[in-house]
């Protein structure tokens, strides 16, 4: 049942613009949150700040055009590509966080940052609502929602389209008649960030057929490259710092390798991703630097840490990346696997060097401090025969 606190469907929306007041809502520039916007100008009492929170994507909203002030909101633009980086995406490295395996995770990363940067706008401005365009068939529904109750925000909060199902043509016929034509040829729903760009809904709703246009991806477009390259990363207590020998921001480091790794080819996943009630929906990602500095990672954490450690590391990493999935970022429990698996990641310093090409991604090299590796086996077989010898005849 609906609560005053809850915003479920617009009906709720025409319930709290009676007072006026003031309203936070995330928004990308996309279909959903343009609509929303549109709604939203319905009701003149109501002050409406639109949110976009930069993640160093490539499709981040520009509204040069102009759209939402016509549509009377102000335009709040929040930079928080390096806060990503270095709060989010560096544990999710360390934590290697991966969807059961199959692909690493994205959304489970921004949207508690999302959550938080309105709630903050919210406390700012004096708004006691916050609004997003999550659906029922989106997992960002309750990794929202979570994350905003947790965060102690006390006004309304929630999505209009969890109850409300409009479709896309009706959006997109809605935003044409009012001025909005731009929007006519969406066949899909995308996010991105400087970690993920992610596709899902409209042509890529059956995962028994959903042939992925070539044209929506951007860092692996035209792969592969046709000369192999070598490149080298080095980490510092689990962190990535340096690529080539050059030091560098997590937020420049993840852009280069996004480029570099791409274009052979690396870093497209496909996967399901399990609702609330246990049906999964398809949604397609591009992750170059992901898939290249997770699997980094792994081999200089071999090179470090004891086997016995890194086997209850492996079991905290899901429970880390569970807690995240389900919007439970701001909760205990991910906060205390997450103390764990940085505690680790202390051992972990070195150097990981790459062959790229045609094939891949090949290890040439692992170099790590305070090694685990033997580096000579006759020579450690003699040395620890011979302790072993000296010790049995004493």
């Amino acid at each position: 049942m609906w609560t005053k606190k809850c915003v479920r469907e617009f009906d709720h929306i025409e319930g709290i613009a009676r007072n006026g007041g003031r309203v936070v809502t995330l928004f990308s520039g996309g279909l959903d949150s343009f609509y929303l916007l549109w709604r939203l100008s319905h009701h003149p009492g109501l002050q409406v700040h639109a949110l976009s929170v930069g993640l160093g994507g490539d499709a981040e909203y520009d509204d040069g055009a102009g759209g939402v002030a016509r549509l009377g909101a102000r335009h709040v633009l929040a930079d928080q590509a390096a806060v990503f980086a270095d709060e989010f995406v560096a544990p999710a490295i360390a934590a290697q966080a991966l969807y059961l395996g199959v692909h690493p995770v994205s959304s489970s990363l921004s949207r508690p940052l999302l959550a938080r940067a309105a709630v903050e706008l919210a406390e700012e401005v004096g708004a006691q609502v916050v609004l997003h365009t999550a659906n029922r068939s989106q997992n960002s529904l309750r990794r929202l929602n979570t994350s905003i109750a947790a965060l102690g925000f006390d006004g309304h909060f929630g999505s209009p389209y969890e109850l409300d199902a409009i479709s896309r043509d009706d959006k997109q016929a809605a935003l044409k008649e009012a001025g909005f034509p731009d929007f006519a040829n969406r066949a899909h729903s995308g996010d991105s960030n400087l970690w993920c760009r992610e596709f899902e809904s409209g042509l890529l709703d059956d995962p028994e057929w959903f042939p992925v246009p070539e044209d929506l991806y951007t860092w692996t477009a035209g792969a592969p490259a046709e000369r192999p390259e070598k490149v080298v990363i080095d980490f510092a207590g689990g962190r990535p710092v340096a690529l080539d020998g050059e030091p560098a921001g997590l937020r420049e480091l993840v852009g280069a390798l996004n480029v570099r790794a791409g274009r052979h080819g690396l870093g497209r996943y496909s996967g399901l991703e399990h609702l609330d009630s246990g049906e999964k929906v398809l949604e397609v990602r591009e992750m170059p630097a992901a898939c290249l500095l997770l699997h980094a990672y792994r081999q200089l954490e071999s090179a470090t840490v004891p086997a016995e450690t890194m086997r209850e590391k492996m079991s905290l990493e899901q429970t880390w990346t569970r807690e995240a999935l389900e919007g439970r970022w701001f909760g205990s429990l991910r906060a205390a696997a997450q103390a764990f698996v940085m505690s680790v990641a202390e051992r972990v310093t070195g150097r990981i060097v790459y062959r790229l090409d045609r094939t891949g991604m090949t290890v040439l090299s692992v170099e790590a401090r305070d090694a685990l590796y033997i580096r000579d086996r006759d020579g450690w077989e003699r040395d620890t025969a011979r302790s072993a010898s000296h010790f049995a005849t004493d």
